[in-house]
């Protein structure tokens, strides 16, 4: 399976990097949300591979819709993660392909064609970038931390960042926003930002994230502090070090500074 997620996401990326100089063929399947073209043709290839090599395995994929998650094993296919950037020629868009087992994650593979960087996880056997392992950040402070956030798409999920950004900007080194839920996940893996939070996930958003954060390291809970599954919408995604003491800051509790 983790042969053919990595297979199937460098195809993928193959076919939306070749599109992205071109013109795109662009559809609104809802509010500042877009798919193309190069979306489709992406998730043709890796639900077709997918298919030929595991008929019984379920796939829940973006654009194509699927199978809810449930028993057995399930393929979570975001062919790519990051549209909005991409029809901008903005360059910050991956594959995310996930695979649960009975509902948790057992590989991620994020794969980010223009880098040519490949992030792969599998339960129990680490993170690794390019074959090389990651860990993620030894930053243990909040007013240190480099935070990672994206806006969604909704009102209601921009309006609840804005009450998480008063209480964290104050305190916090500085904030990114990527356009790439996928990414920013990987990035959190990597050490190269320090924790991730986003309360309008979709599965197809952290199926494949989630697993190179915790190989890496981290910890990933919902806002509250519960554990996370991707079929919620609320994700906090850290180095573990810093993970405690920013549910305190982001909920309005009091912490140490």
């Amino acid at each position: 399976m983790l042969k053919t997620a990595i297979e199937a996401a460098i195809g993928a990326g193959r076919i939306i990097s070749e599109r992205y100089p071109g013109g795109r063929s662009i559809t609104m399947k809802g509010l500042r949300d877009m798919v193309t073209d190069a979306d489709r043709a992406a998730e043709s290839l890796i639900c077709e591979l997918i298919q030929a090599r595991f008929p019984d395995h379920a796939i829940l994929s973006e654009e194509a819709g699927g199978k809810a998650i449930g028993s057995g094993f399930t393929w979570v296919v975001d062919p790519l993660d990051g549209t909005t950037n991409y029809v901008h020629r903005h360059p910050t868009f991956a594959v995310s392909i996930g695979v649960l087992e009975h509902g948790k994650p057992l590989v991620g593979v994020i794969h980010d064609p223009l880098r040519d960087q490949t992030f792969v996880g599998h339960r129990g056997a680490g993170a690794r970038l390019n074959n090389v392992p990651i860990h993620v950040s030894g930053v243990g402070r909040i007013k240190n931390a480099l935070v990672g956030l994206d806006w969604g798409h909704e009102n209601e999920v921009r309006e609840r960042m804005l009450s998480y950004l008063q209480r964290l900007l104050p305190c916090c080194g500085t904030v990114r926003a990527s356009g790439s839920a996928a990414l920013a996940l990987a990035y959190v893996a990597a050490g190269w930002t320090d924790a991730y939070f986003q309360p309008g996930l979709k599965p197809w958003d952290a199926a494949a994230g989630i697993v190179l954060v915790k190989e890496a390291g981290g910890r990933c809970t919902t806002m509250e502090g519960d554990p996370y599954r991707v079929q919620l919408p609320d994700c906090l995604a850290t180095n573990r070090f810093i993970h405690d003491e920013l549910l305190k800051l982001l909920n309005g509790e009091a912490w140490n500074r």
